[in-house]
């Protein structure tokens, strides 16, 4: 007997689906087990202890996923599924935390929950699922993958304000054709009023607004804490080279900043570069901070070459950005270059620059510091 596909595109009835739900304890991905209990599908959590925020910021009793772990078993127990807990915490260090650091004292700003998610979560995680003997792994992210004509393809969220397309431009296209996510289609409030229906104790839980492993938002502590080396004092200099000032540590900006410069009089000033070899901060007037040109490294794309050629593709360097026209250049396997159709203000080495057909996410790279043309 032929079945029709079923919610996640299995030609099989859901009871004979078995699906790995990763787990993070919060509102979202505890409605996605519950929306896929109630389907029929065999649903197992997995959730990840990644990291114990005494480590960075001597807060006792505290883990990244203490709180969040006790949520998701109980979420499980509520629903009657299978539930893991990993301890991921020397994978979680090695892969995004050290490269935090690292990335921050190199004078680039870095992207930890991309990285996170292009390693430990969608790397290590989906083979435990796979492990685990899934058909597929599903997320509370959201995003859509949609089936196009080369297969699947990752969408933004209909939600576009909680769209987190950006942060998942990493995802290959095996992981994409493995992975599932069922919120793509819902709005946030949607997602709550499920979670209520279904009698999650998450429902009106408040969504995390800081990096996991930097609690309070203030990551130079973090970074210090880790490396009490890292903060070097410097010089503040402007575009001639001239001292203005001087700083605790190139750790403490990033490009565009403007506020904390501790430079006073005359016109506003602004990051427009850190050297970290010779621990300069160099600032400027704001029109020095827009580019037209610059180069991505490790480029993920989950489109054709020629899809990449279109004259309609629009780009991301910051998460909350409105996407601005752009053309892009394969160079290399290593490298590619973006070329803005108008220059953009504050693009910053170590953020990500994400490429889009309309809501069709192409893929994208990390910014480097080399070649950023006005």
């Amino acid at each position: 007997m032929t079945h029709a596909l079923n919610s996640l595109g299995f030609a099989k009835h859901p009871a004979d689906t078995k699906v790995v739900v990763a787990m993070s304890g919060g509102v979202d991905s505890s409605t996605v087990a519950a929306m896929l209990h109630h389907e029929g599908y065999q649903v197992i959590g997995v959730t990840l202890q990644l990291y114990d925020y005494g480590a960075a910021v001597g807060k006792k009793g505290a883990c990244c996923a203490g709180q969040d772990i006790g949520d998701a078993r109980q979420v499980a127990e509520r629903l009657g599924v299978a539930h893991y807990v990993l301890n991921y915490e020397s994978k979680f260090k090695e892969a995004v935390v050290d490269d935090f650091v690292e990335t921050y004292l190199s004078g680039a700003t870095p992207i930890p929950c991309v990285r996170c998610n292009q390693s430990v979560k969608f790397k290590d995680l989906l083979s435990v699922a796979r492990d685990l003997g899934a058909d597929c792994m599903a997320t509370g992210h959201y995003v859509q993958r949609v089936m196009g004509k080369n297969g699947a393809e990752l969408h933004r969220g209909v939600d576009q304000g909680k769209d987190q397309s950006y942060f998942l431009f990493a995802t290959t296209q095996e992981q994409l054709n493995f992975l599932r996510f069922p919120l793509g289609g819902l709005r946030k409030e949607e997602t709550r009023q499920l979670a209520e229906s279904y009698g999650l104790p998450t429902f009106d839980k408040p969504d995390s607004q800081d990096i996991c492993f930097v609690p309070t938002g203030g990551y130079a502590k973090v970074i210090e804490k880790i490396r009490p080396d890292a903060a070097q004092p410097g010089q503040i200099v402007d575009l001639n080279g001239q001292v203005v000032g001087a700083h605790p540590g190139i750790i403490h900006y990033t490009i565009g900043q403007r506020k904390g410069l501790g430079i006073g009089g005359g016109e506003p000033l602004f990051v427009i570069r850190l050297e970290a070899g010779s621990r300069r901060v160099v600032v400027g007037p704001k029109e020095a901070l827009r580019k037209t040109q610059f180069f991505v490294k490790e480029a993920n794309w989950l489109a054709t070459a020629s899809e990449l050629g279109s004259d309609q593709i629009t780009v991301k360097m910051r998460s909350a950005q409105q996407p601005v026209k752009a053309s892009i250049t394969l160079e290399d396997t290593a490298r590619s270059t973006i070329m803005l159709e108008s220059g953009y203000e504050g693009i910053a080495p170590g953020q990500a620059c994400v490429a889009y057909a309309g809501n069709r996410v192409l893929g994208g790279g990390w910014i480097t510091s080399e070649h950023l043309a006005a």
